[in-house]
């Protein structure tokens, strides 16, 4: 499969339900899901530890993210929404049955499960909805919450950038992004620069 088709495989759901069955295809998304979607070596850093102090005192009710990789919950942050799923969860397309990260990082080829079906990634490629239930949690944190800070993101992704419309009207938006974004007027307070570095330079009191 080259480039093209693999992308075409990832980004639409259609192509998806007709090839992922075939043995040759699905072969080639597991290929390119270990090669570039498993990042089970990656590390915290600075935002997601801060983050999670911040949680711990009171002052961070939830995290509602983009990213699959697990890692404010490695860095030990408690609520945490995954709207886009995680790569830490996989599940048997027949028997549901789940699986590790390093069952799939570990298996050949194609990953079975031991009733013979295959072991699908829990993460939301292009054009898939997003899992209900997490939406649901998500809108009501930032329904809930009193200052809304959205962090390196140029907010083009939707759905997940049209929750931000979801926040109170006397909520605080905080954008923090090294890039401008269509949301900047309408924040409370914009800040162009890396999230490490500003976290970093922040103190919980």
């Amino acid at each position: 499969m080259d480039y093209f088709r693999l992308r075409e495989f990832i980004e639409n759901m259609e192509c998806r339900k007709k090839q992922f069955m075939n043995m040759k295809n699905t072969e080639e998304f597991y290929r390119f899901y270990r090669d570039k979607m498993l990042c089970l070596d990656a590390k915290p850093n600075i935002t997601h530890f801060k983050l999670t102090e911040f949680e711990r005192s009171g002052k961070l009710k939830a995290i509602v993210t983009q990213n699959i990789d697990g890692l404010h919950q490695r860095a030990g942050s408690k609520i945490v929404y995954e709207l886009h799923g995680s790569i830490l969860r996989n599940y048997c397309m027949k028997c549901h049955k789940f699986y590790d990260a390093e069952y799939i990082c570990q298996s050949k080829e194609i990953p079975h499960c031991k009733c013979g079906g295959i072991i699908k990634p829990d993460v939301v490629l292009y054009q898939e909805g997003l899992d209900d239930n997490t939406v649901e949690k998500s809108v009501q944190a930032i329904t809930d919450a009193d200052l809304l800070i959205v962090g390196g993101t140029s907010l083009n992704v939707y759905p997940a950038a049209g929750l931000i419309q979801y926040r109170k009207r006397t909520c605080k938006l905080v954008l923090i992004n090294k890039t401008k974004t269509s949301a900047d007027i309408y924040c409370d307070l914009v800040i162009h620069d890396s999230l490490g570095k500003i976290f970093a330079e922040t103190k919980i009191n």
